[in-house]
């Protein structure tokens, strides 16, 4: 089966105007060989002219707001490609960031494709903003199959920060049953969880949390992808390093998250 096309999705924590950084994580962008792309947690104006110099044979968009956080989403310029940014994913929120909605077209056949930061947070309110946003998503998806004869070829991913919520009186949710509702909810309108080969977030050796699975793709159940080791998403960045050392050096260096790497099959 051939590739349709692939797709790069990476919290770039705090991606803002620092030039040495903006270099790596270009150069860690560039082998990856992704037609589609999405930062997340862009902060500066210089990234977006360093990709635009850097990365010529790309289109870029943005996301824009009150919000001081961006999506930004990178396209190969020879994809007819229609982009847009969905405030109803900001929740009522006015600093939440939207949604990016992208709408890419091989070979004829249309991909639906909608970039989201969710809250963090484990308090109450950071567990039911993300519930609602996730519940929104959904509801797109069936939106999308009422106008489309066939079902339609759809997913939703990003940094999505399921990781649960913590409540005194021994009322704790755990990440895994965010999830699993998720799964669940996602199931009712013919889409599903993307196994990934790895734990997503890490601060480092020297953090008390453990490498957490804070990045999701929730696709259409009718598309194919490449496996991984029996994984639909290749998670690339300290997951790769061989030691502690390296984790923490490239975690500094990039990003406390992984990149998210996934191929959609034809």
């Amino acid at each position: 089966m051939a590739k349709a096309f692939s797709l790069a999705s990476w919290n770039v924590e705090h991606f803002n105007d620092d030039p040495t950084r903006i270099k790596r994580v270009v150069e860690f962008l560039k082998i990856q060989h992704a037609d589609v792309l999405a930062l997340y947690e862009v902060e500066g104006k210089t990234v977006l002219s360093q990709l635009f110099n850097q990365m010529p044979g790309y289109n870029f968009h943005i996301t824009e707001g009150e919000q001081t956080q961006e999506i930004l989403v990178g396209i190969r310029s020879n994809i007819t490609a229609f982009f847009t940014q969905r405030t109803e994913f900001k929740s009522g929120n006015t600093y939440l960031r939207p949604g990016g909605l992208l709408t890419i077209q091989i070979d004829g056949k249309n991909y639906t494709i909608l970039f989201l930061h969710t809250k963090s947070g484990s308090l109450p309110i950071g567990l039911g903003i993300r519930d609602d946003m996730f519940d929104r998503a959904l509801e797109f998806k069936k939106t999308l199959d009422k106008k489309s004869p066939a079902k339609t070829s759809f997913m939703f991913l990003g940094d999505l920060n399921t990781m649960g919520m913590k409540y005194p009186f021994d009322k704790n949710i755990k990440p895994e049953i965010e999830l699993k509702k998720l799964d669940r909810e996602a199931q009712k309108v013919g889409m599903y969880r993307l196994a990934k080969n790895s734990p997503t977030w890490w601060n480092g050796p020297k953090s008390k949390l453990p490498p957490s699975d804070l990045d999701q793709v929730i696709a259409s159940d009718k598309l194919s992808f490449t496996k991984y080791d029996g994984a639909e998403v290749d998670v690339r960045g300290w997951t790769k390093c061989k030691n502690d050392s390296e984790k923490e050096k490239w975690i500094k260096s990039y990003s406390d998250h992984a990149l998210l790497y996934l191929e959609v099959m034809k």
